[in-house]
C-alpha cells in the first residue's frame, strides 16, 4: 500500500511547522555585511593590484612555479630531477 501526500506550502510555513527559527533578519544581515565587503575590496581585484601583491613574493614564486612544472613533464613524482 502506497499513500502519497502533497503539502503546499512556503519555506517560511515549513520553517514555522518544524519549529526551525526565522532566520531572514539573519540572512540579511549576512548578505549586507557580504556586500559592503566586496564593494570594499573591488580595489584588490584591479589587475595592477593583482600583479603588485603576486610579485611581492619575487622570484623564488616562480623559481617554485617552474620546478613544478619540470617534475610534471618529467613523470617524477619524487621531485628529485632524477629517473
Amino acid at each position: 500500500m502506497q499513500v502519497k501526500i502533497d503539502i503546499e506550502c512556503t519555506p517560511l510555513e515549513a520553517r514555522a511547522f518544524f519549529g526551525l527559527p526565522d532566520v531572514t533578519p539573519l540572512n540579511d544581515q549576512l548578505v549586507a555585511e557580504m556586500s559592503k565587503r566586496m564593494s570594499e575590496n573591488m580595489s584588490a581585484l584591479e589587475p595592477e593590484a593583482l600583479m603588485k601583491s603576486w610579485m611581492s613574493y619575487g622570484g623564488q614564486m616562480q623559481d617554485q612555479f617552474m620546478a613544478l612544472m619540470r617534475q610534471a613533464s618529467a613523470g617524477n613524482p619524487g621531485g628529485t630531477g632524477r629517473k
